[in-house]
């Protein structure tokens, strides 16, 4: 089955909008077929007790498709490690499939055949389970396959929530922590950090968690726990799908109510205005001094971003509309048929309307804000800080953090909106309209592991936030998210052109780059993920530095814990390799430390 397209090279409407037929959490289940009904193509001694079926696996804006492939549903972390015995029987990969809201090919290559030696393991069936598991400090158990949704929810009955999340709550918890999810907050001016909150990546809050293992000792697969302050603990925080984690523990704090201010009278000029020439208050250097919490959405030859505002407030103010449940844009959630068609237009042919839809969007959230009394409101944190379902318009995104001290936001946001502006029209100037939807900005901290709560706790090794140890002086990421429709021309070569501009701008004087693991990167002209200069290069070379570089380490970490690579895909096999010279790769006696920390016996070896 082949994705549905125009000759002329546009998308369908339903690449545009999304599958037109749901089912929970927003996804299209094609061509499941129960191993009952095919039992004589079922792989040969997969576990009898193991739910499975064939499943075609699509990501979010549907550049990742692959045929129906075998995929089960195990009951328990048990089956989890019998699928994993099997797999490395048979020479075949297992790979975690969640909420499939991602767009790089972390967990299967696009194109892939039912003829693959592959299994995915959908998660959301079953491992769902989650509890509290202490007052003081709080903790909370979870399996991957619970989605962020039903976390925040939990929580919120038991008094708890988190500071930062991602926007969208059907993300399975899994999924987050493999490729180290955030939200988007520092601390305001004279805020402090409140116990159990942290404002890094989720992966930063992971107490201890729980993992599919090698033991060489028992010559199978075994399910571990790694308490966060074991020292291999750091390489499973973030691990990319390069790992099977069945369970984790997340520190979390008290919880709290915000506001949400929406504004979209602030130009681009003054937002982004280059710091010492007249920014003020409505910078957003100077939103983030009053609040901490700022995400912006700027529409494409647009002159003013929409600009959401987050700040603690204990009381409601009068004028804020009190709100009890998350998802308050009706607007974003179901796209207005003016919005769709004009969508369509732009990319079934007719891209010179792109600014027109621009403005367009920008007109229909004014109204939206005001339809829904959406411009003021306050409530507890999830019900402020989730806000995207996944009926929303499906883009592809190219994504990086960039890494910077705190009094150096402005210079970064700055220059990039210059940038980004003068990019947009030179390819206008040729008759290219590379960005459909728009840019996001959000602004975190750095993963800070006294966030988490446990002495002797490292930061994840393979975060996008991960601190920089040369740089002290760096406490914030500043992530830009450019977002257009899957297949616009000229897309490609505008997201090469970011990528150079990031490490050409960003050189490390003063910020640097790192790629966000779920979104795009590593363009060439013809596509992401294909930079070889990228992979084996400026990607492992960002966590190269310091006097204590983790990309070798990490990797060599995760290999003596699968060394049978039951645990990866093509993307990850070229990606996850031993950089430059800058780290040793870890050897087969240094993953000894497992045995002292994790009895009975640590890694040995493949055999």
């Amino acid at each position: 089955m082949t994705r549905e397209r125009h000759p002329a090279g546009g998308l369908s409407r339903r690449s545009v909008l999304g599958a037109p037929v749901a089912l929970a959490g927003g996804w299209t289940v094609i061509g499941r077929e129960p191993r009952a009904a095919a039992a004589s193509a079922a792989p040969p001694g997969f576990p009898a007790s193991v739910e499975l079926y064939r499943e075609i696996y699509e990501n979010w804006d549907g550049e990742v498709r692959t045929d129906a492939l075998w995929t089960c549903a195990p009951r328990d972390s048990a089956e989890v490690v019998a699928v994993a015995d099997w797999a490395r029987s048979r020479g075949f990969a297992v790979r975690a499939r969640g909420a499939r809201h991602g767009w790089a090919p972390l967990t299967v290559a696009d194109g892939t055949p039912a003829s693959a030696k592959v299994v995915l393991v959908d998660t959301t069936r079953y491992l769902t389970a989650m509890r509290m598991e202490s007052a003081s400090p709080a903790a909370v158990r979870v399996q991957p396959g619970a989605t962020m949704d039903a976390l925040l929810a939990f929580l919120e009955r038991h008094g708890f929530g988190l500071t930062a999340v991602p926007v969208v709550g059907a993300l399975t918890v899994g999924g987050v922590l493999a490729v180290d999810g955030h939200g988007s907050a520092v601390p305001a001016r004279g805020e402090q950090r409140r116990p159990g909150h942290g404002y890094g990546s989720l992966s930063n809050l992971v107490v201890s968690l729980k993992a599919v293992v090698w033991d060489g000792a028992r010559r199978s697969y075994v399910e571990r726990l790694f308490e966060r302050s074991h020292p291999d603990c750091k390489a499973f925080l973030t691990h990319l799908g390069r790992s099977f984690v069945t369970e984790v523990t997340l520190r979390v704090g008290e919880n709290y109510r915000l506001r949400c201010v929406n504004h979209l009278d602030v130009p681009a000029t003054e937002l982004f205005a280059p710091p010492g020439r007249g920014t003020g208050a409505r910078s957003l250097a100077g939103y983030l001094d009053r609040a901490g919490r700022v995400v912006v959405s700027w529409f494409p030859f647009t002159t003013h971003p929409w600009v959401q505002v987050w700040s603690v407030t204990p009381q409601r103010p009068p004028l804020s509309r009190p709100v009890t449940s998350p998802y308050n844009y009706p607007f974003l959630n179901a796209v207005p048929r003016a919005v769709s068609d004009l969508a369509e237009r732009v990319v079934k042919g007719a891209p010179a309307l792109t600014p027109a839809l621009g403005q367009l969007q920008y007109t229909v959230t004014a109204a939206g804000l005001t339809a829904g009394l959406a411009w003021d409101m306050w409530g507890w944190s999830k019900n402020v800080l989730l806000f995207v379902k996944p009926t929303a318009v499906r883009g592809t995104l190219g994504s990086h953090a960039i890494l910077t001290g705190r009094g150096s936001v402005q210079r970064v946001v700055s220059e990039f909106a210059a940038f980004y502006r003068r990019l947009l029209e030179d390819y206008r100037a040729r008759g290219l309209f590379p960005v459909n939807i728009g840019v996001e900005m959000r602004i975190s901290g750095l993963d800070d592991p006294a966030e988490a709560g446990v002495p002797h706790a490292e930061p994840p090794a393979l975060s996008a936030v991960r601190p920089r140890e040369e740089h002290p002086d760096w406490d914030t990421a500043v992530w830009f998210d450019v977002a257009t429709f899957a297949g616009t021309p000229g897309s490609h070569s505008f997201y090469r052109d970011l990528e150079d501009f990031y490490h050409r701008t960003y050189d490390g004087s003063y910020a640097a780059p790192r790629v966000e693991w779920s979104k795009r990167w590593a363009h060439t002209d013809e596509g992401a993920w294909r930079d070889p200069a990228v992979l084996g290069g400026r990607i492992p070379e960002s966590f190269l530095q310091g006097p204590h570089p983790t990309w070798n380490w990490a990797v060599g970490t995760l290999d003596g814990y699968d060394p049978h690579r039951v645990f990866t895909t093509p993307l990850l096999d070229t990606l996850l390799r031993a950089g430059p010279p800058g780290g040793s790769r870890r050897t087969r006696p240094g993953l000894r430390t497992a045995a002292r920390h994790s009895p009975p016996a640590g890694p040995s070896g493949p055999g």
